[in-house]
């Protein structure tokens, strides 16, 4: 009777879960308490929402890790599920061309923006007159080798990782963390004496839609390998069975990458752009 239910084939059948209905229904009140309170409703909706979907990504993840433990996650599996991380990176992607794509239209056509705009007057030149942007030398450029040097970090556990270097594993975690939340702490200390805000301008608000969102995405990727530190204490990753570490590689590199276009295209462009008006 056992050999009759026993599993002949390399997938997963998942069992049944709430957490994509619970998902679902707290990523639906997170945006509609985020409508209210740009209302001037309160928070409170949007925070409740959040806590759900903090609750529902803890649970899952948690069931998926367990799921692993008990040998569900063959080959075949852990390949379609780098085929799912890597669709999300490429939907990532899309997400901040978006703002780069507003950034330079209106960087590229600032006449065409005054022109229509019954609100911003911008000189004509880019950044608007009277925005004192940023020096791309001075906190940007610590930022950027905070977070270059955190992608090496992340690497050399890789790589520890695959030769059985449990030590070498833990500190380059370890390393890639403390530099995460760095960067998270000067990003927040440069906002503090930012010279423009977020409702004050065009520049304003592609600024920090664009500089912001990344700082979100650091700061959940620090939070990604925090857990998998955690785990990799526990002694849960092998050097051929460690997928929930490379998704949080992979999603670290791709923050690294996204930042350099930030710096280039934001901090020094942005810039210098007046001049070349």
């Amino acid at each position: 009777m056992a050999d009759a239910h026993a599993k002949h084939h390399d997938y997963h059948l998942v069992d049944p879960s709430p957490w994509p209905a619970v998902g679902a229904a707290s990523a639906f009140v997170t945006a509609i308490g985020a409508v209210m309170w740009f209302h001037d409703s309160g928070p409170w909706v949007m925070l409740i929402g959040l806590v759900g979907v903090a609750y529902t990504m803890i649970a899952w993840w948690r069931d998926v890790i367990n799921e692993s433990a008990r040998g569900d996650h063959t080959r075949v599996v852990q390949l379609h599920l780098r085929y799912g991380m890597i669709m999300f990176i490429a939907s990532e992607v899309m997400f901040f061309v978006a703002w780069f794509w507003a950034y330079f239209d209106a960087a590229l056509y600032p006449d065409a923006i005054e022109q229509y705009s019954r609100v911003e007057a911008l000189g004509g030149v880019w950044p608007p007159v009277g925005i004192e942007t940023f020096d791309p030398w001075h906190l940007p450029l610590l930022n950027t080798l905070i977070l270059l040097t955190s992608g090496t970090t992340v690497t050399w556990a890789h790589h520890a990782l695959l030769h059985g270097d449990r030590n070498g594993l833990k500190w380059g975690l370890i390393c890639t963390v403390v530099l995460g939340f760095l960067f998270s702490c000067v990003q927040i200390f440069e906002y503090t004496h930012a010279d423009f805000s977020f409702g004050g301008s065009i520049y304003g608000a592609t600024f920090y839609m664009s500089t912001g969102f990344h700082g979100a995405h650091v700061l959940i990727g620090s939070i990604f390998l925090v857990v998998c530190l955690f785990r990799a204490l526990a002694g849960h990753f092998k050097p051929d069975h460690h997928f929930g570490f490379e998704a949080a590689a992979w999603y670290w590199h791709f923050v690294d990458v996204v930042w350099l276009f930030l710096f280039a295209a934001i901090y020094i462009w942005g810039a210098s752009a007046a001049e070349i008006y």
